[in-house]
This record gives structure tokens, sequence and C-alpha cells, in this order.
């Protein structure tokens, strides 16, 4: 075999993890893969994909590699492959912010003008919350914060948020952390924080993130109610 076929033949298998990537929907399902495992059902009710339809993309994703699954009985559970994928997913959105303008639009019109103020980066958050001079916020739902969440950090979907906040302390600052840089929830929590007195401010990025650089990280145990065969 040339040299000249054998670099060819890499990069077509290479492309099959661009047909992922290439497409909106698997790219979604990557960052709540992220979050943890989940099941085809779990997965199609967080997308608002049909289970069908859910099924086929994991089924490309796992054949890129990309995806990994696991048999507990009759189910079948999804994961990312490993972190390298949060690293990927990570350089795509740096990309698309930086050189394409309808990315940079959106990001600076729906969640920009939320919140304006630079978020905290992880090892400074990290640092402040060791000494406990600041309360750290997972407003992701229970789910995900029991696959794995920032050591200390206390669990108030955002949804319960409103119901919750004397349960926050209001003389220290609180930073909210969620899924991802582009996750709404922790701009969302911010604002209804600043709203009701409180200081508060986002962590750098997500959770997926803060595992990928190696920092420390906590699990709860979590039995999900509902399963879906694979």
């Amino acid at each position: 075999m040339s040299s000249q076929n054998l670099k060819q033949q890499i990069y077509s298998q290479v492309a099959r993890i661009g047909k992922v990537v290439s497409h909106g929907h698997r790219l979604e399902l990557l960052e709540y893969l992220a979050q943890g495992e989940r099941t085809v059902e779990a997965l199609a009710k967080l997308t608002g994909l049909s289970v069908a339809n859910t099924s086929q993309h994991l089924q490309v994703m796992r054949q890129s590699g990309l995806v990994k699954a696991r048999k507990d009985g009759l189910y079948v559970y999804y994961s990312l492959a490993d972190d390298e994928i949060v690293r990927l997913l990570s350089s795509m959105r740096k990309l698309a912010e930086t050189h394409l303008a309808d990315v940079d639009r959106l990001v600076r019109a729906y969640l920009t003008v939320k919140d304006e103020l630079e978020p905290i980066p992880r090892r400074e958050l990290l640092a402040r919350a060791r000494k406990g001079v600041v309360t750290v916020l997972d407003v992701r739902p229970p789910e995900e914060y029991a696959s794995g969440h920032v050591p200390g950090a206390v669990n108030v979907p955002l949804k319960e948020l409103a119901k919750r906040l004397k349960e926050l302390p209001q003389d220290q600052e609180i930073v909210a952390y969620c899924r991802g840089p582009h996750c709404v929830l922790a701009f969302e929590a911010v604002a209804q924080l600043r709203e009701k007195g409180f200081q508060a401010r986002r962590m750098e990025d997500g959770f997926p993130e803060w595992r990928e650089a190696g920092l420390p990280v906590e699990k709860s145990i979590v039995t999900e109610s509902r399963h879906s065969k694979g």
C-alpha cells in the first residue's frame, strides 16, 4: 500500500467522527452524555426526539467510537467513550464562536445579555470553595448531579430555585454552574439570584469541562426510574 493510499484510508476513518459532529441532534446528545450515562428513553425525553430517532443517532455515534454502551439486564445505557470528546466539543464551540458570525450573534443576543460579567475560573472556584468563602450551586437535574458534581456543590435544579431560595446564604457569594458554556440554566439561575438580592456569578464553562480538567469530582447514588431498551 502506498503512503498516499494509507493516508486516504486513515482520513476516511477519521471522517466517521465528522459524521457524528456534523449533526446538531448528535452534538446535543453528546452534551447530555457528558453529564453521565443515560438510557435511550432518558435522552429522548431530554432532546424532544422520538425514542426510535434517538436510538438511530446513538447507533451512528457508537459506530464512530465516540459513545459506548453497557447492558444492565434488558436495558442499554450509553455514555461517552472518554473525556477526549469533551475536549473535541469545546474546541468546536470555540472555533464556531470565533469564525461563525451567527454563533457569536446568538451567544450575545441570548446569553451575554443575561450576564455580562466574566465567569469565575474553575481553579479559582475550587480554591475559594475549599476555603468556605463561596457557595457552589449545581442547577442541573438531580440525576446529572448524582452522576458527578463539583465537591461540596448544592443541587438546586433551576425549576426549584424560586421555592428554595431560603436554603441559600444571603451573606456569601453564590457561583452557579450547569452543563456547559452554552447551557442557559446557569445564566437563568444567576439572573434570578441577583434579582432577589444575592451576590451571584457563573462558573467558567460547565461540569464536563471541570471533570476533563482533572479537578476533583464527587458522585452520589441515583436510580433512574424509567428505562428503554437500546
